[in-house]
C-alpha cells in the first residue's frame, strides 16, 4: 500500500498538486484498502485520510491500512472534506458536477483529472497479480463447468444461473458493469453473433455455437476471459470460423511484448480475420486493460498509440460475428511480461459437446 501511494503522488505532483482525492470505489480502494461509500485523501508526503459516514465508519477502520478515519454525517461528507483541504492544491477524481461547484467556492485551486488514479494502477503490483490469477483459476473451472452442464434444451439463463453459484461459492462475484443488465455472456446459436448479447431464456439448440464471456470480481479485481463451445452438429463454416479466430488470438498473444505498441497486437490479430477475408466481421478492438475496473487503460486497438509495458494486465479477445448465424470469441487475461504471460490454462481447441 506504501508503494501505491507513492505512485498516487508522483503522479498527483505532475499536475502541480499536492494532495489527491477520491471519491470512484475503486480509486479509494486502490488508495485505501476500503470498498465503500467515503472520500479518501492523501496529502504530501503520504498522510492517508478516509471521511466517512458514520454508518461505513467503522469497517473503514476495519478494511483500512494506516489510514486516519474521520467521521461526519453522511450529508456532510463535501463540508468535512473542505475544511480538512482548504489550503491545498487539489486534484480529484470527482465527477460530480454539483460537488465539484461546491468544491471550487472554498478550495479554487482543486482540478478534476483522473489521471493520476489512471496511470498508477495501469502496473500492477505482486500482489494485484496474485488475486487476478486467482480468479483465472476459478474462471477456468467455470468452463470445464459448462462442458458439463450445457446441454440441447437446458436455457442461457439456467446456465447463467448454474455458473454464478459456482463463481458466488469460490468468492467471485458480478463486476456491476453498467453497460449489461446480466452477470455474464451466455450466448447461443443467434445471439452469439452479438459480442454483447443479453441473457435469454433461449434453448440450446444442436448445431449451436454458445459464447460463454466470464467477467468476474475477486477480492476487488476483475478476470475476464471466453470461450466459445459447439453443442451437436455444427456447421463446417462454424469450425472454420473458430479455427480462424484461434489462429487469430494466437497471433495476438505472441505479439505481446514490453515497448511494443497496443495497436501492433489490435494488428496482428486482425492481419489474420482479414486474410481469411472475415474482416469486416471483427467488429471491436482487440482487448482492454484489467484491474479494478471491467475496462482499464490500456486500450487494445488499432487507433492506440499507447506503448505496452511489463506488468500491465490486458485482455486479447478476437472475435468474429456472422449476424443473425453465429459468432466465435475466444479471449484469456494476462500479464505483460517478456512475453505474454497468459492466466487461463482451459484449452482453446474447439469442444463440442
Amino acid at each position: 500500500m506504501k508503494a501505491r501511494r507513492k505512485r498516487l503522488e508522483k503522479y498527483c505532483n505532475v499536475l502541480n498538486c499536492d494532495t489527491l482525492v477520491a471519491f470512484e470505489p475503486e480509486n479509494l480502494f486502490y488508495m485505501t484498502g476500503f470498498w465503500g461509500e467515503a472520500i479518501g485523501v492523501i496529502e504530501k508526503g503520504g498522510k492517508t485520510t478516509i471521511i466517512a459516514p458514520e454508518l461505513e465508519a467503522q469497517r473503514a477502520k476495519e478494511d483500512s491500512f494506516n489510514c486516519d478515519v474521520v467521521t461526519s454525517q453522511r450529508g456532510g461528507l463535501i463540508s468535512t472534506l473542505a475544511s480538512t483541504i482548504k489550503k491545498k492544491k487539489i486534484c480529484t477524481d470527482c465527477q460530480n458536477y454539483s460537488v465539484m461547484q461546491s468544491l471550487k467556492k472554498s478550495i479554487p485551486r482543486i482540478k478534476h483529472s483522473s489521471d493520476p488514479f489512471y496511470n498508477a494502477r495501469i502496473i500492477k503490483d505482486s500482489e494485484e497479480i496474485r488475486i487476478l490469477k486467482k480468479a483465472s483459476s476459478v474462471i477456468d473451472e467455470m468452463f470445464g463447468l459448462c462442458t458439463q452442464t450445457i446441454k440441447k434444451g437446458r436455457r442461457e439463463s439456467e446456465l447463467q444461473t448454474i455458473l454464478m453459484a459456482f463463481a458466488n461459492a469460490n468468492d467471485l462475484f458480478d463486476t456491476g458493469y453498467r453497460s449489461t443488465l446480466n452477470p455474464l455472456i451466455i450466448a447461443s446459436g443467434p445471439n452469439s453473433s452479438l459480442p454483447h448479447a443479453q441473457v435469454t431464456k433461449r434453448k440450446f439448440a444442436d448445431g449451436d455455437m454458445i459464447t460463454v464471456d466470464l467477467t468476474l470480481r475477486y477480492k476487488g479485481y476483475v478476470s475476464d476471459a471466453t470461450r466459445t463451445f459447439g453443442l451437436g452438429s455444427i456447421s463446417k463454416e462454424a469450425r472454420t470460423v473458430y479455427e480462424i479466430v484461434k489462429e487469430s488470438q494466437k497471433a495476438g498473444l505472441k505479439a505481446v511484448r514490453p515497448q511494443k505498441t497496443c495497436a501492433s497486437v489490435d494488428d496482428a490479430c486482425r492481419k489474420i480475420i482479414t486474410e481469411h477475408s472475415y474482416g469486416p466481421h471483427f467488429i471491436h478492438s482487440t482487448g482492454h486493460g484489467i484491474g479494478l475496473d471491467v475496462h482499464e487503460n490500456p486500450n487494445i486497438s488499432g487507433k492506440s498509440k499507447e506503448k505496452l509495458k511489463k506488468d500491465m494486465a490486458i485482455t486479447v479477445e478476437p472475435g468474429i460475428y456472422i449476424p443473425k448465424k453465429f459468432g466465435v470469441r475466444i479471449e484469456d487475461s494476462l500479464i505483460v511480461k517478456d512475453r505474454a504471460a497468459v492466466m487461463h490454462k482451459f484449452t482453446k481447441d474447439l469442444i463440442v459437446i
